[in-house]
């Protein structure tokens, strides 16, 4: 029996109590059901759920009740109507963009987002004829000078990945909606525990499940997030043929992680805090990128728009007299870590330490990676639950001797 919820809960609490329903063994926990196809008691049954007149699963391929369990505890915490999982965090983006765009429609873009996103939207898209204009991220004026007759969707995530820059959602929603345009929103480095991208007018949500909402990098997942006619009538289809299918396992992991999602926030907020405070007064060291300082350029925006939290990313410039001067600095910081984990991904309890423009931007080109601000002396730090004082000295081992 599905267990009955109150209203206006806690977001914390709708991380450990939605979407428990026990079978006839009373579980106190989320079944995981390992099948590719379903049962069906009768051909007429079956030919019902397979043309959606009733409900019920059919194929792995399609829906899994685990799957769903994950997706309707993730549209509770966001806020929204519905949800719906996907491989991955760049397989929900795909399956956002196939949904909604089609030859001849036009996508707004922060120049700032994920290489990868960069590179499927701008790149990929454009081989069947969608436009895209990269802008932007924090000045609102460069959308709007970019909005077409054809624009379609405005899509950016906030804070960015590495720079944390920080957009006003508010404020791209309404620009959106006086178009008749969809604003979409990448909620990965906040986290509904952190953000609410509805609350501010974003019509879509999408997530990297390998991140944060997991927590300690063990699955691949993503998500989109939003109104039941878009995620059940525009992108069910699309998964359903597509085949970006969120596993049921995976599905299970991520929902456990679900679960410790808002105290893992907290806490590494401060400990990121505590670094990005600490980095700024080091001699070698020329800019600290963190939304939880009050030197970010759009840090009371980011407290108002992330429940008063900086999030767990931040990102450093080293200094260097040339470029490539800089990015020596930057592998020698690197390098002389014993703690941190050198490595790309992020949302882990673990501290990961990367160097952006060779890694996750390493595909962008020179100039793209000049656009969004990311130099050769930049080092990203995605920070994790050790103690703050053994993530300093880490750093410091590197950073001491450093011109």
């Amino acid at each position: 029996m599905t267990n009955k919820l109150p209203d206006n809960l806690h977001r914390d609490t709708l991380a450990v109590r939605v979407a428990i329903d026990p079978s006839q063994y009373g579980e106190n926990s989320e079944a995981l059901y390992m099948t590719s196809g379903f049962i069906q008691p009768d051909a007429e049954t079956a030919a019902r759920r397979f043309a959606g007149t009733e409900d019920g699963y059919t194929y792995g391929r399609t829906s899994n009740p685990t799957v769903t369990s994950f997706e309707r505890r993730l549209a509770a915490m966001e806020g929204t109507e519905a949800a719906i999982g996907a491989s991955t965090g760049m397989g929900a983006i795909l399956m956002m963009c196939m949904g909604l765009l089609k030859s001849g429609d036009h996508v707004i873009c922060s120049r700032s987002m994920f290489g990868s996103t960069i590179n499927l939207i701008g790149r990929e898209f454009g081989k069947f004829g969608v436009e895209t204009s990269f802008v932007s991220q924090t000045d609102v004026g460069e959308w709007k000078a970019a909005m077409r007759p054809t624009t379609k969707l405005l899509f950016a995530e906030t804070p960015t990945n590495p720079l944390t820059e920080v957009c006003d959602i508010a404020a791209l929603a309404a620009l959106a909606h006086s178009a008749g345009a969809l604003l979409a929103v990448d909620n990965c480095f906040c986290s509904p525990a952190m953000q609410r991208p509805v609350e501010f007018g974003a019509d879509l949500v999408t997530h990297s499940g390998t991140k944060y909402l997991d927590g300690q990098g063990r699955v691949m997942a993503g998500a989109i997030c939003g109104p039941s006619k878009l995620i059940v009538d525009v992108f069910g289809p699309v998964v359903r043929t597509a085949g970006m299918t969120l596993a049921p396992f995976n599905a299970w992991v991520v929902l456990k992680g679900l679960e410790t999602l808002g105290i893992r926030m907290q806490a590494q907020s401060a400990n990121a805090l505590a670094i990005a405070t600490w980095l700024e007064n080091q001699p070698a060291v020329a800019r600290v990128y963190y939304p939880g300082l009050a030197s970010h350029p759009q840090h009371e925006l980011a407290m108002r728009q992330q429940s008063g939290l900086g999030g767990a990313v931040l990102s450093f410039d080293l200094r260097g007299d040339t470029a490539d001067a800089a990015r020596v600095n930057a592998f020698h910081v690197i390098n002389s870590s014993r703690v941190m984990s050198i490595a790309t991904n992020l949302g882990d309890t673990k501290t990961i330490i990367c160097h952006p423009a060779t890694t996750s931007h390493g595909r962008l080109t020179e100039v793209q990676r000049q656009a969004a601000g990311i130099s050769q002396g930049l080092v990203r730090l995605a920070v994790g639950l050790e103690h703050v004082e053994d993530i300093k000295v880490d750093l410091l081992r590197g950073l001491d001797g450093l011109k």
